[in-house]
């Protein structure tokens, strides 16, 4: 028994898209209503857990807040839960000090009330005190469903299931090639990824190209007066392009990565160091733009799931630098230098094919 999520967009009417924002809204509420009461307990040497929150809000819940008789529990009940997980972690230094939820933060709430409560029908979700919502595509997964978050992204709708399936007879890789091989994958940024077979996939780079609208977009917010209904719409404008930049950028490494396993029966990659090269400033906005980091973490879990063996190549392995052909090391390669040309065997070959042929296993 394994676990497996999946986000949906939803298509949702007016009614229930209403009823959606008052139950983040329940949430958002909820929260910080907690954070206050632990932060005064805090002041009193006394540490209140999620479940004396949860009593002390339930007691004053439909006096201090009667629109939230007419919406589901759930919401109050899970951001709770929340900010105790919050707290826990905390303790253990896992991160900061939760904070206050704003509106113009991130717009969710979790809809279930514990694993197998919400139900999904085809295209359809029945949610708490909504109803059945559309949904743009059917559920992937079959099993139980632990766990519901409903979210806005961008002015849409999306769910998150939580699915606690058995895989153990689901076909994740089609048939559709016979002649599996080790691969040897070189990333980088012109080129998201070359294969050691000759394969090359195309790296977007969806900020250069939107990064002359994303600037505009900027400075109409900034002419705004903030809170303004206009600065509402330019707000929304700018978010709108940050949406299309991340989608177009998420789509190619699912494109890339799910192509790369169906054809390899053992991959070799590279190890990054991202946090040092981001601070090349000559570079540091190209390699954030193409997200090399999560485009890896993508073919992990994916090879992962089919039962591909994954070999990373040690941090300071010179995978370009090293002739695939006679191991002869070049010791004055640039990185304008996209062609290898070996001084000792002649070989004159793609500088990136060089690398992923290095780094393919044995």
């Amino acid at each position: 028994m394994e676990r497996r999520s999946q986000q949906i967009e939803l298509n949702p009417n007016n009614k229930q898209s209403t009823l959606m924002s008052q139950h983040a809204g329940y949430a958002r509420v909820a929260f910080n209503f907690g954070l206050s009461s632990f932060k005064v307990g805090l002041d009193n040497d006394e540490w209140r857990t999620y479940v004396d929150i949860k009593r002390e809000f339930n007691a004053v819940k439909h006096d201090a807040f009667d629109w939230c008789k007419e919406l589901s529990q759930n919401a109050s009940k899970n951001a709770i839960h929340n900010l105790g997980d919050a707290v826990t972690r905390w303790k253990k230094g896992q991160n900061s000090f939760p904070v206050y939820k704003k509106r113009s933060d991130k717009i969710s709430y979790q809809a279930d009330n514990g694993t197998g409560t919400v139900e999904v029908h085809k295209n359809r979700i029945n949610l708490p005190k909504i109803g059945w919502v559309r949904m743009r595509e059917e559920l992937r997964y079959k099993g139980r469903i632990s766990k519901v978050v409903v979210s806005k992204r961008n002015n849409r709708w999306c769910v998150s299931i939580l699915i606690d399936c058995d895989i153990s007879n689901f076909n994740y890789q089609p048939p559709l090639f016979d002649n599996k091989a080790p691969m040897g994958i070189d990333v980088g940024i012109n080129t998201l990824a070359t294969c050691s077979n000759g394969d090359t996939y195309d790296n977007p780079r969806p900020l250069r190209r939107y990064e002359r609208k994303l600037a505009r977009a900027n400075r109409a917010l900034s002419r705004k007066i903030k809170g303004s209904q206009n600065w509402q719409k330019a707000k929304a404008v700018l978010s709108g392009v940050h949406d299309r930049i991340a989608c177009i950028r998420e789509d190619a490494h699912h494109q890339a990565s799910i192509r790369i396993v169906r054809k390899a029966s053992a991959i070799g990659i590279e190890t990054l160091n991202i946090s040092g090269l981001l601070k090349n400033r000559k570079l540091a906005k190209a390699l954030s733009d193409s997200a090399l980091s999560r485009f890896l973490t993508m073919l992990k879990y994916k090879a992962d799931r089919r039962g591909i063996p994954i070999t990373e190549a040690d941090q300071f392995f010179a995978s370009s630098k090293i002739c695939s052909n006679c191991g002869h090391k070049k010791k004055d390669l640039g990185l304008s230098d996209r062609q290898y040309h070996c001084s000792e065997c002649g070989l004159d070959i793609d500088r990136d094919l060089n690398a992923a042929i290095n780094l393919c296993p044995a």
